[in-house]
């Protein structure tokens, strides 16, 4: 599996520590940009460029870190069968992939220390979807409202 990584300049640091850490942990990761910190870039085109590999590779997974996360969970999730979420916490992080079966997790580089976003980003990669009947429906609804919205 492939983890796709991207970060404007307030989410930059977090970034680059956690692709240093997923390496050394034998992931297979791509860093989508920003390659080196510039102060006053943007972050919707690491967002858009992380979520449209997502959306290319399946079986894949993507990080995108900006100051508040918002941002760019917001552009992640206007690329089709891309599900984003905010992991503030591990079981912001946990939540997202059990329930929602998020592929891209969004990280606040401001809100959060280096060894916090470790282990957020640990807890998501190691969680899988609980395929719970629950779940299972509302991510159709999901599907049938992003297909209404987008087409084919």
């Amino acid at each position: 599996m492939t983890i796709y990584l991207g970060a404007d300049h307030a989410g930059w640091e977090v970034k680059e520590a956690v692709e240093a850490w997923l390496k050394d942990e034998g992931h297979n990761v791509v860093d989508m940009g920003n390659e080196h910190l510039v102060e006053h870039d943007d972050y919707p085109e690491f967002s858009h460029a992380v979520a449209k590999r997502v959306q290319a590779d399946p079986g894949s997974l993507g990080i995108v870190a900006c100051g508040n996360a918002q941002g760019v969970c917001i552009v992640a999730n206007k690329v089709k069968g891309v599900r984003a979420a905010t992991g503030f916490s591990a079981y912001a992080a946990e939540s997202s992939r059990t329930d929602d079966n998020a592929n891209v997790l969004c990280l606040p580089g401001r809100a959060v220390e280096m060894e916090e976003a470790k282990e957020i980003v640990r807890v998501w990669l190691q969680t899988a979807f609980s395929g719970a009947e629950r779940h299972k429906r509302r991510l159709e609804k999901v599907a049938e409202i992003e297909e209404e919205e987008f087409g084919v």
